[in-house]
């Protein structure tokens, strides 16, 4: 009895730790967002620029739901680090995007950081 009691324990420590690891999100609808305090400090500055450039043309909703479900919400191509970097480009390429190289290469960065933190 105590080894099944053990093993339970041990068991939920591990679910519970696996879960924790991944970017919490808040909100529902156009309101839901990653979680501020569930990124990476180094993350935050990039996460910030994101929040404010990326909601010019969509909101952060289809963003989360690509990172969260691994396909793209609108297209329902695969999300990935490659698709990211298309994303990227495809940014860099509109005329009212207002993002420098750097901001998309900082953004492409980030969304590689929770696409592998989701996968924990």
């Amino acid at each position: 009895m105590k080894r099944l009691s053990l093993l339970v324990a041990l068991i939920i420590i591990v679910t519970v730790s696996l879960s924790e690891a991944r970017i919490k999100t808040k909100g529902r609808g156009e309101k839901m967002n990653f979680d501020a305090d569930s990124i990476q400090e180094s993350f935050k500055p990039t996460f910030n620029l994101m929040s404010v450039k990326c909601i010019k043309c969509h909101t952060m909703e289809r963003v989360v739901i690509a990172v969260q479900t691994g396909r793209a919400p609108i297209t329902g191509q695969p999300f990935n680090k490659q698709a990211v970097k298309a994303y990227g480009i495809k940014m860099l390429r509109k005329p009212n995007s207002d993002m420098d190289k750097k901001e998309i290469r900082d953004i492409v960065v980030f969304l590689n950081y929770v696409l592998d933190e989701n996968q924990k």
